[in-house]
Order: C-alpha cells, then structure tokens, then sequence
C-alpha cells in the first residue's frame, strides 16, 4: 500500500500516526503541499480531487482522511474501530462531529486564516473570521470537554479510537492561533494522553515545524 500525504497537511497526520502506531506496511509517498505537488498532472491523474490524503492499494484508491481510517482499521483488524454495533457507531459519532461541527467553527473559522488559508484572503476578513471562530468555537470545546472526554479517556470511550486519530490532529491546530485550552482540563489530559503516544513526535514534526515558523511570521505568542 502507499499513502500520498504531506505531514503538514491536518488530514494527512491522523492517518500517518494511525500507520505509525500500527506498524503497518505502507509507504508513505511525499506530496509537497508547499510547493504545489498536489497539483501536479501526474498526482491529479491518481487523485483528481488534488488534495492529500489518498491511499492506494493495489488498483483500489481511496481519499478522504476518515474513510481511510475506517479501511485500514478494518483491514487491518484494529480495536480502534470495534465491531461491536453501538461502540462503532458511537466511534462513527465523534468522526463526523469532528469533520463538521468542531471542524468548522475551529479549524476553518479560528485556525487555518492564521495560517493564510485561503490563500489570498483580505486581512481585515481574516480577522473578522477568526474573531467569530473564536466566539462560536467556546460552545464546541465545551461539549468536547465535558460530555465527550468527561469521566473518559478518549473521545468515544475508554479505549483509543480513529476518532482520537482524527480529532487530535484537528484541536492541535489551535497551537496555531495560541489557542488557551487552559478552561477545558480535560482536553488538556487528553493532548497529553496523544502526545505521550510513541509515534506521536515524529509524525508531527513536520507540524510543529510549521507552528514555529508561522508564529515568527506573525508575532503570534509561543
């Protein structure tokens, strides 16, 4: 198998950490999101949406960073996507409130305008974004704190799941814009809890490589 991915792309991690930590035989083929690999003829023909994450197996091609964890969960025969019928729901729950709900109004509204995403984008726009991402995203970190990681070690239960995969790769973006998790303690513990994983650090390098550029960039406070 080979995953086209880039470590400084949000949807890239969740499945390269996944891999890591599985010990799972896949290469890992670099898209230069920087430079425009994405775009390039040849990754267009295999993925024409030219966005990263894409997996390949054999003549199977998948995209989109949470259906390749499901696949290769199951492939794979990992716990982290059970079998049991309401544990998996509950895993699928927390995967789709991540890609809409918190992803919105944190990543999209409050994190990536920090980043100059999109490219181009008026500053005054930017600001006005990112003021109302931090407004509305306060009502999403609650309920992240106090019902899905309430009394529980990760998101959808006492065990790790994809969603974790996912959903710390979208709350580390707030490292981007400073964000103060300071009021969510148990957000906090959970980082904490991803961060001490063994495959976390170097999966995120490239990450927290970009985080360190960006705020000399932008003055924003480490």
């Amino acid at each position: 198998m080979k995953l086209y991915c880039d470590p400084i792309s949000t949807t890239s991690r969740p499945v390269m950490l996944f891999i890591a930590e599985h010990h799972l035989a896949v290469e890992l083929v670099h898209v230069d999101l920087m430079n425009g690999g994405n775009l390039d003829a040849e990754y267009l023909a295999l993925n024409p949406n030219g966005i990263v994450p894409f997996l390949v197996d054999g003549d199977f091609g998948l995209g989109e960073s949470a259906a390749i964890l499901r696949y290769l969960a199951q492939k794979s025969g990992s716990a982290t996507y059970p079998a049991d019928l309401k544990a998996r729901a509950k895993v699928d729950e927390a995967v789709s409130w991540f890609s809409m709900q918190f992803h919105e109004y944190f990543c999209l509204f409050t994190c990536y305008p920090t980043m100059g995403v999109p490219h181009g984008l008026d500053p005054v726009l930017a600001q006005g974004l990112m003021a109302y991402g931090e407004e509305q995203s306060v009502r999403w970190l609650k309920v992240l704190d106090q019902h899905m990681l309430g009394g529980r070690a990760f998101v959808a239960g006492d065990h790790i799941s994809i969603a974790d995969y996912l959903g710390i790769s979208f709350v580390l973006l707030g490292e981007v814009a400073a964000v103060d998790f300071s009021p969510y303690p148990n957000i906090e513990r959970w980082i904490a809890r991803m961060k001490a994983r063994p495959a976390f650090d170097r999966t995120f390098a490239g990450f927290h490589g970009l985080v360190s550029f960006i705020r000399s960039q932008s003055q924003i406070p480490a």
